[in-house]
């Protein structure tokens, strides 16, 4: 069941986002997806860059992961908000969970970054996957935003700009926070 949502999820079914809207049982697994997934982006991103040993490179990726999760929350709520309070949608904070946690699916293919750690040839090959992975991961939003919030189109767009700058901006903090650690931590292991 949850793969076929999975899949639904990425060829933009619009059923299966009504289905697990109304799927009360499914707030739990949409979180886990959000963290799973995020874990596997923060893994592979973080692989070809600047970080220098693997334990720098498993706690970038779980801080990274907490971030991205607080940022996922916090652009929810934004929607919520945004939807109910301008818009009058009838939605709840848990049902856009539920439904931008299955788009987050696509988030998945950050993973491939893992590649440009083998070699940075491979760099010039994923990268436009990656672009157009998260392209169509803000697509997947957008279906999900409009089947939860049941907006036209163009109030479905405001709403999603307004969290995605949310998570731009939580994104931007976390890219802050973890160069202090990464420059602390490489500080630290100099003096020692």
């Amino acid at each position: 069941m949850l793969t076929n949502r999975i899949a639904g999820a990425f060829t933009f079914r619009r059923e299966v986002y009504a289905e697990v809207e109304q799927d009360a049982s499914f707030t739990s697994t949409a979180w886990v997806i959000v963290a799973v997934v995020s874990l596997l982006n923060q893994l592979g991103s973080l692989a070809g860059g600047t970080v220098t040993g693997f334990g720098d490179w498993i706690i970038g990726a779980i801080l990274g992961t907490a971030f991205t999760v607080v940022g996922f929350a916090l652009a929810a709520f934004v929607i919520n908000f945004v939807g109910r309070s301008i818009f009058k949608a009838q939605v709840t904070f848990d049902e856009l969970v539920r439904t931008l946690g299955l788009a987050s699916v696509w988030n998945v293919i950050g993973f491939l970054g893992i590649l440009g750690a083998i070699s940075s040839a491979l760099v010039c090959i994923i990268s436009p996957a990656l672009i157009l992975g998260a392209i169509l991961g803000l697509i997947a939003w957008f279906v999900a935003v409009k089947e939860a919030l049941d907006l036209e189109w163009l109030q479905t767009i405001i709403t999603v700009v307004l969290g995605f700058i949310v998570v731009l901006i939580v994104n931007a903090v976390a890219a802050l926070v973890l160069s202090i650690f990464g420059i602390v931590g490489a500080g630290l292991l100099g003096a020692l």
